[in-house]
C-alpha cells in the first residue's frame, strides 16, 4: 500500500537478557535495522516484560520524551527530579528529558512479570528544563472508542508532551468499525495491536503487528475478533 509501512510482529527485534525479555519495533541497542529508525518523531516502541524484583538501573536521557505504558503489573520509578512512584496498569508516565535527567525503573512485585510498552519520541523542544508527569486513567472510556491519553496540550486529557503528536488507546469489540481523524496536517499515525485482529485502511494486521500510514486525513478501523489498539499520532517532519 501505498504511504504506509507494515512491521509484523514477528519482524521485531528481540534481546533477551534473562530478567529482560523485549521486543523492538524500531532499531534499538544492539539491534539495528537500518530500514527500522523511526517512524517520523516516533523513535522507539519496545515492548517488554521485566522480571520480578528485576530492572534498569539507573541511567541518563536527554533531549527525548519518554513514555511508560504498563500493561500488566507494575514499576517503581525513581528519579534525578526527586520523583518517585509506582506505575501501575491504568496509568500512563511521560518525561521529558530536555536538558538531562536520570532515572531507574524495576519491577517490585513479587512472582508477577511487569509487561510495559516503553516508547521515545523526538521533542519539537531541546534543552527544556526536564519535567515528570504520571496519571491515572480510566480504562472504561476507551471501551469501544478512542481514549486520548498523550497530546501537545497540557489542559487536554492525558499526560503532555514537546511535541505535536497524539495518542489514543481503545479497546473494541469483535465487527466494530471506527473512524479516526488525524489531528494535524502532515502527521502519520503508526498503529501498534495490544491484541486481536482488526484491518486499517484494508490491511490486516493481528496482535503485536506495527502499521504505520501518512499522507492520509482519516483511518478506518473494522475489528475482526475483540481488539485493542494503541494509536500513536506523530509529526512526519520535526
Amino acid at each position: 500500500m501505498k504511504n504506509t509501512v507494515l512491521h509484523k510482529a514477528n519482524t521485531r527485534g528481540h534481546a533477551d537478557h534473562g530478567w529482560l525479555k523485549a521486543n523492538f519495533s524500531f532499531s534499538f541497542g544492539s539491534w539495528y535495522n537500518p530500514e527500522r529508525v523511526q517512524f517520523g518523531a516516533l523513535r522507539v516502541l519496545n515492548d517488554d516484560i521485566i522480571g520480578e524484583g528485576m530492572g534498569f538501573g539507573t541511567h541518563p536521557h536527554d533531549n527525548m520524551e519518554i513514555i511508560t505504558i504498563p500493561l500488566e503489573g507494575d514499576l517503581a520509578h525513581k528519579d534525578s527530579m526527586g520523583n518517585a512512584a509506582t506505575i501501575k496498569n491504568g496509568d500512563v508516565q511521560v518525561m521529558s528529558a530536555g536538558t538531562g535527567i536520570q532515572h531507574s525503573e524495576f519491577n517490585p512485585n513479587p512472582g508477577l512479570k511487569t509487561k510495559s510498552l516503553q516508547i521515545w519520541l523526538f521533542p519539537n523542544k531541546r534543552n527544556v528544563t526536564p519535567r515528570y508527569q504520571q496519571i491515572s486513567l480510566n480504562k472504561e472510556d476507551r471501551i469501544n472508542k478512542f481514549q486520548q491519553i498523550l497530546s501537545p496540550n497540557p489542559e487536554d486529557e492525558g499526560v503532555w508532551i514537546y511535541q505535536d503528536a497524539w495518542f489514543h488507546l481503545g479497546k473494541f469489540d469483535k465487527d466494530s468499525s471506527i473512524t479516526y481523524d488525524l489531528k494535524k496536517e502532515g502527521n502519520g499515525v503508526y498503529a501498534f495491536i495490544l491484541s486481536g485482529k482488526l484491518t486499517i485502511n484494508g490491511q490486516e494486521l493481528d496482535t503485536r503487528d506495527g502499521f504505520g500510514i501518512w499522507d492520509t486525513k482519516s483511518l478506518e478501523i473494522k475489528t475482526t475478533t475483540d481488539a485493542e489498539i494503541l494509536l500513536m499520532e506523530v509529526p512526519m517532519k520535526y
